[in-house]
């Protein structure tokens, strides 16, 4: 019995660790947006988690904009002060960047707001993004998030939806 709930342990702490990675690569897509995005770019948006009935939105869960708007402001500041990657974000116009963030991470979880920038595959096109400069991003993600205690089920659920846009953002 303690040997099925050792893997069972095991398989939930790799799954969030994957998560985590994920998640941050959808974040890191969305950190390099170039200023001048419009709305005639190809959108390379997560579809939004479908909720059971009765369960309220992702986008509810984790506060709303106002929340979204902390977290967001919490990891641009971090990736700043991190000198692993903080020189892809040097000539970044930060309140486009995180009006960008915001808005993809709204829509992403079944809110109001509308994303109008570029697509991944397109605004990361020859920014020679390694998978070092991801996990970087992933771990300045992870810690605001943490910092404003978002529950792992709504963390997971997060990063799983932002992840699959990897493919198109790490190209190194």
């Amino acid at each position: 019995m303690s040997e099925s709930r050792s893997i069972i342990a095991r398989g939930a702490q790799n799954r969030r660790a994957f998560l985590r990675t994920a998640g941050a690569v959808a974040v890191f897509g969305g950190a390099f947006l170039v200023v001048g995005c419009s709305d005639d770019d190809k959108k390379s948006m997560p579809t939004p988690v479908p909720t059971a009935p009765g369960q309220a939105k992702l986008y509810d869960r984790l506060g709303g904009k106002p929340a979204i708007t902390a977290v967001v402001d919490a990891f641009i500041a971090n990736v700043a002060a991190d000198t692993r990657i903080n020189r892809f974000f040097a000539s970044t116009d930060i309140p486009t960047l995180k009006m960008h963030l915001v808005n993809q991470i709204g829509e992403a979880t079944g809110g109001p707001e509308k994303y109008t920038g570029r697509d991944m595959k397109t605004a990361h096109a020859g920014l020679m993004i390694t998978k070092a400069d991801f996990d970087a991003l992933v771990e300045d993600l992870v810690k605001a998030l943490d910092q404003f205690k978002v529950p792992e089920r709504e963390k997971n659920e997060l990063l799983g939806l932002l992840g699959p846009m990897e493919k198109d953002i790490v190209t190194a």
